[in-house]
């Protein structure tokens, strides 16, 4: 399943909308937020995907360039269909600590929707890391790199774990940017990946500080965040984490871990938890 994806790389533009995708794309974007809003969007949204048949889109979304692919990836679909429904409070809290300088780690990149927005935002001295594990959706997220003037953008293939190491990457059938080190029982397949600790990436990237930390591993993000909390200096430790909401699968309950370290939480939506060190 996973070896069957093949990315189209070739000049942006070649996949700019057009016709009746274009029409339904501009539609979908200029729906408001509200109930009513958000169904027609949807509606028109599946229709869309359903009309592209696998084959991506060339747009500009969220201030920047991107090819992306929504079939079977609701990351990539939102981005495309619907980028002013794609977690603005979340957005908006990271624009609240962005800077000339900003550092700024991604873990669970995708195809670059946060690390890039903010890439935009931040200052030609920021330093933002995009980690993606996956190799189809890491080769996506450096394609979208290139499309953008921003030199502050590094991306790491590797997945983020409490060892380093190979070890077994757990992917969604049904969302190819879901993926996880946490075994899954959703359909999908596995992948052998090597895997490194924060702790290590924030040493050999040159890292002395995280203004804010962006981390969403389909239920592992404990797996990172209590060896790093253990083992990091204070120095290290992000002003703000805005993290995904997986406390089912967590075996450290981040709740509680978070707070005895000097964390308050300032968001809570339906898939996010932000907290901001005191």
């Amino acid at each position: 399943m996973q070896k069957s994806i093949v990315n189209d790389l070739s000049a942006f533009g070649r996949h700019a909308p057009r016709g009746l995708t274009q029409a339904i794309l501009e539609f979908t974007r200029s729906c408001p937020a509200t109930w009513g809003g958000a169904r027609r969007a949807f509606f028109l949204r599946a229709l869309g995907v359903k009309m592209l048949s696998g084959r991506p889109l060339d747009v500009e979304s969220l201030g920047v360039r991107m090819r992306l692919y929504p079939a079977n990836n609701r990351c990539e679909k939102r981005l495309l269909f619907t980028p002013h429904y794609f977690d603005p409070a979340e957005r908006a809290l990271l624009a609240s600590v962005a800077c000339e300088d900003m550092h700024l780690v991604d873990i669970g990149a995708s195809a670059g929707g946060y690390a890039l927005s903010m890439a935009g935002l931040a200052g030609a001295r920021a330093k933002i890391l995009a980690v993606e594990p996956n190799p189809v959706i890491f080769e996506r997220l450096i394609y979208n790199i290139r499309q953008n003037p921003f030199a502050t953008v590094k991306a790491l293939e590797c997945a983020v774990a409490d060892r380093e190491g190979e070890i077994t990457l757990f992917l969604d059938a049904r969302n190819q940017g879901r993926t996880s080190v946490r075994i899954s029982d959703a359909p999908g397949d596995t992948l052998k990946v090597h895997a490194r600790t924060l702790k290590d990436i924030l040493a050999s990237e040159g890292y002395a500080r995280m203004d804010a930390l962006k981390i969403d591993v389909a239920g592992a993000e404990d797996v990172i965040l209590e060896p790093f909390f253990r083992q990091a200096s204070p120095d290290l430790w992000p002003r703000l984490i805005l993290c995904a909401r997986s406390n089912t699968a967590w075996s450290v309950d981040l709740e509680r871990m978070l707070p005895a370290y000097g964390y308050r939480e300032v968001l809570r939506s339906r898939e996010n938890i932000g907290w901001q060190r005191a």
